[in-house]
């Protein structure tokens, strides 16, 4: 669906990316997750086609893209951020404004908003005024929004990472259905392990705007391929250790 080949990135004269390589499969959730300042969100854009490479190579269903990508290739895109950047209108008109764009049928409108309404749980919000809801409320209808345009791929920089825990859980349960059911190509970017490990089947660690490792979360974890990735992920596996422990006294 998409590779990078030998992708840099350089910003003032400062490098960012160096020599990004991967490839990323139909159907697949691939995470992107590091440090602060490691080069993971600079990442999403450039494969989004928000910003072009400084040198190297992205190519998409197996099409060169020039650095200006075409409108008809990144229509075949959809992104959501951390921050819900909502219209200040209902939640209805937000979610299906993207369609309108496109001009899409009317009646074909109507029947995919309602459906993404209903598999986020905010039927009851469509008339509401978007700027009125609460941070969840909100990533639900950036999340719908996307979705509602039938994307060949999504990328979520940092989804979850604005929303309290009990609320972050309710939306990511949620995501693991939809991306079972629609088998959408994905991209996540999260600072959270625990989202990474949920929702995607793969993951890149990025350190220093470089990828130092390639697997799967669980192998990641267990067996780091690196000593700065087992420094990186030591957060995760203390808590965990230590999660255990504690059950273990309870019982």
């Amino acid at each position: 669906m998409l590779r990078a080949q030998n992708l840099c990135w350089h910003k003032n004269e400062k490098a960012i990316l160096e020599h990004i390589q991967f490839e990323l499969h139909p159907g697949e959730c691939l995470g992107l997750i590091g440090p602060n300042g490691s080069g993971k969100s600079s990442l999403l854009k450039i494969l989004a086609f928000l910003e072009p490479p400084t040198s190297g190579e992205l190519w998409f269903q197996g099409q060169t893209i020039p650095k200006l990508a075409p409108l008809e290739i990144r229509r075949k895109i959809a992104i959501a951020f951390q921050d819900a950047l909502l219209l200040n209108t209902s939640v209805w008109e937000n979610i299906a404004i993207g369609l309108k764009i496109r001009s899409v049928p009317k009646s074909e409108i109507r029947e995919r908003v309602n459906y993404w309404l209903q598999q986020f749980g905010i039927v009851h919000l469509a008339k509401q005024p978007a700027r009125s809801l609460s941070g969840g409320e909100a990533q639900r209808v950036s999340l719908a929004r996307a979705l509602v345009l039938n994307p060949n791929v999504l990328f979520l920089d940092e989804p979850f990472s604005a929303l309290d825990a009990p609320t972050k859980e309710s939306l990511r349960t949620d995501l693991v259905k939809i991306f079972h059911s629609t088998q959408v190509t994905t991209v996540i970017v999260s600072h959270d392990f625990e989202d990474i490990e949920r929702l995607t089947q793969r993951a890149l660690i990025l350190i220093q705007g470089q990828i130092v490792a390639d697997a799967e979360p669980a192998t990641l974890l267990a067996t780091p391929q690196t000593p700065e990735v087992d420094q990186f992920l030591s957060y995760w596996r203390n808590t965990r250790r230590l999660n255990s422990i504690s059950d273990q006294s309870s019982s």
